[in-house]
């Protein structure tokens, strides 16, 4: 019996969807008040002051894309801190260990036959990418074990076929291990520091994987042209593409990037919905690597999520590829249960500091206060 549906969200989850405060200010100045009298116009003055400070003190839907919000405690009673403390041993001295030795065991099996098969097949390339491909697939799971995953797939399984393209909402870079435990899709992605670039420079880019990197304004146009000329191989991995560009909290979608819908071909829907009962899924990359964020879901209890493979979608006579990727971006939101917003998530990278914004929210209480005193 599934019970998430009959849970009530928590507050946190609630308070993601309180109405702005635009909603509340009338939409015309025609109020007609007796003279003398405090007007919420009067302290809520169309000015470029209230523009930028209301800017900074409304939690606008663009803030709450890419906000981690942290369960509500359950624990703090006489009676389920003990429970709690029980499961916080079996999590880190129990599952945690055990984990380690499955991705252990599981990077062994991998590099011991992949090394060979890459080095001593480079004459047979149809087998060495086929078994690499099955390697890939294998290691994926591998990672799923370590976080007790319980993915259900619903839909048919991706086939390699030329001319096509899948694109799924992004929450995090499990997304890519969950979908690729099932099928070697060659992603496109950003490339990233560490152990996670070198496995993308190496072991990835074997099932033929495109990396790009955002503050290259020349990598457009050379990550176009390959992805161009991928979907028009016959024998190449099915391409998957997150062309929300950025990793979103699994409550939202935000505004999908239009290459993937501007290549003359199917484009396949995918949509991934987490349930975080057990754990939060979201990887926010300003706060967390992504090593603690894999040791954060390996100490969870389970790592639950649906997957589902929609129907494919292709461009209609007269449609842009904007119109396209909104009403892809809309099949997907419907069938997670997602709510869109009209945003392009690269502003995430454009924020202000929270030191700025502290100083415009003190200001323009302090300029409130003067006037309610005037008046």
């Amino acid at each position: 019996m599934d019970t998430a549906g009959m849970l009530k969200p928590s507050s946190s989850e609630l308070d993601l969807d309180r109405p702005n405060i635009e909603d509340y200010l009338p939409s015309g100045s025609s109020i007609n008040e007796p003279r003398g009298k405090l007007r919420l116009r009067d302290l809520l003055d169309i000015s470029p002051t209230l523009t930028e400070a209301a800017g900074a003190i409304v939690d606008d839907t663009f803030t709450r894309c890419f906000k981690s919000n942290s369960p509500e405690p359950w624990n703090w009673n006489v009676y389920l801190f003990p429970l709690w403390c029980f499961g916080v041993l079996v999590r880190y001295f129990i599952l945690f260990p055990a984990r380690v030795i499955v991705l252990t065991l599981g990077w062994i099996i991998f590099l011991s036959t992949f090394i060979p098969v890459h080095s001593l097949l480079k004459g047979h390339d149809k087998l060495r990418k086929k078994l690499e491909r099955v390697l890939v697939e294998l290691m994926c799971s591998f990672f799923v074990a370590s976080w007790t995953g319980v993915v259900r797939y619903h839909g048919p399984r991706p086939s390699i076929r030329p001319k096509q393209v899948y694109v799924a909402n992004h929450t995090s870079m499990i997304d890519f291990i969950i979908l690729e435990q099932m099928t070697a899709f060659a992603v496109i992605m950003q490339k990233h520091p560490g152990w996670v670039g070198l496995l993308q420079s190496t072991i990835l880019e074997s099932v033929g994987c495109i990396w790009f990197n955002r503050s290259e304004a020349k990598d457009r146009e050379i990550v176009a042209k390959k992805l161009r000329d991928h979907v028009q191989g016959a024998d190449n991995n099915p391409l998957l593409i997150f062309p929300e560009g950025t990793c979103v909290n699994n409550h939202y979608t935000v505004m999908f990037k239009k290459g993937a819908f501007e290549l003359d071909c199917t484009v396949c829907p995918i949509a991934i919905k987490y349930n975080k009962i057990f754990v939060d899924a979201f990887w926010n990359s300003r706060k967390q690597s992504f090593t603690m964020h894999l040791l954060q879901l390996m100490t969870s209890w389970a790592v639950v999520c649906d997957v589902w493979y929609l129907e494919p979608q292709t461009l209609k006579p007269g449609e842009t590829p904007i119109e396209f990727a909104e009403r892809v971006r809309d099949m997907i939101s419907v069938r997670a249960g997602l709510k869109k917003v009209p945003w392009d998530g690269y502003l995430k990278y454009a924020r202000p500091s929270p030191k700025h914004r502290e100083k415009k929210q003190q200001s323009f209480a302090e300029s409130m206060l003067r006037r309610l005193e005037e008046k």
